[in-house]
């Protein structure tokens, strides 16, 4: 409970220091945003990924994630190509509403409502799922969706020197040829992973800004109703065919596709200029909002 509590006092911290006179918001937001893409998702990559064992067992609650994600893809790029929306909007929507809050949000939750059970199924689809997907696809889609039509020769060198990236790359590698993590870095790895939550809350709250104008833009509910309705029924429906309804693996996977926003997924769509206000508003907003979405999730899957 102390992790919540201290990455929420991050959230009020960025909301307070936004507003005092004096204070460098966007320098620091810059350099809050270089450390959590930089330092501590490839720090996070080098401590979980090579623990990940392929079987296929693992791949089914792993594969919602990633379901959920291309879908989102396929969605709003299909959207966005029919209304004429503008590629930095395409591309904020694939990324914040095509990835799940499945850590900060998730674990609590999961554990809360199935207790100490349905932790390593709630872990596997973070790790798996979520994490590899904020440190993969959401950079090539962040890539392509930042350029111009026609200025795309620079996208394959950018996604490849994105620091994060190329960990996961080597972290991937070592994980299929069962090359463990060496052991006296792992405290130094957890230390910088635990700065997570509470700094992602923190380059939130420097630039959130609440205003009734951006609860009424439908982009806004848009991404918002994909990722905590239409994702999870689509999870529902489609997963109940390859898992028992009452099995606690269907259980926390199609609660973990119900989730909030990524509050990660939203520092990587600002990182690439991909309508970063809606991208705050989706991951700010998201967490109240998905705390009664998610219950409503909770007993109709019981």
């Amino acid at each position: 409970m102390m992790p919540v509590v201290i990455a929420v006092l991050g959230l009020f911290l960025g909301l307070f220091l936004q507003k005092r006179e004096g204070f460098q918001t966007a320098l620091a937001i810059k350099w809050t945003n270089f450390y959590l893409l930089n330092i501590v998702l490839p720090a996070l990559a080098l401590l979980y990924i090579p623990q990940i064992k392929a079987e296929w067992a693992l791949l089914i609650p792993i594969s919602a994630a990633w379901f959920t994600f291309i879908l989102s893809w396929i969605i709003f790029a299909s959207l966005g190509k029919l209304l004429n929306w503008d590629r930095s909007l395409t591309g904020c929507l694939i990324i914040v509403a095509g990835l799940a809050n499945t850590s900060f949000l998730g674990f609590p939750i999961v554990e809360g409502l199935y207790g100490k059970e349905g932790m390593p199924i709630a872990l596997l689809i973070d790790q798996g799922g979520s994490f590899l997907l904020v440190s993969s696809l959401s950079i090539i889609v962040g890539s392509l969706y930042s350029h111009e039509r026609g200025k795309l020769s620079s996208i394959p060198l950018k996604i490849i020197t994105f620091p994060p990236f190329g960990f996961l790359m080597g972290t991937l590698v070592m994980s299929i040829l069962e090359i463990p993590t060496p052991e006296f870095l792992m405290p130094l790895l957890k230390l910088i992973g635990r700065t997570m939550a509470p700094l992602a809350l923190f380059a939130i709250g420097l630039k959130f800004s609440l205003d009734f104008e951006s609860l009424k833009s439908k982009y806004f509910w848009y991404g918002m109703g994909y990722r905590l309705i239409l994702a999870p029924f689509l999870v529902w429906l489609l997963y109940r065919n390859f898992l028992s309804t009452e099995d606690l693996t269907f259980k926390v996977t199609v609660l973990e596709s119900a989730m909030a926003p990524m509050i990660t997924g939203s520092i990587v769509a600002i990182n690439f200029n991909l309508r970063p206000k809606l991208a705050t508003l989706l991951a700010g907003l998201g967490i109240p909002i998905a705390a009664f979405s998610v219950l409503a999730w909770y007993y109709l899957l019981k």
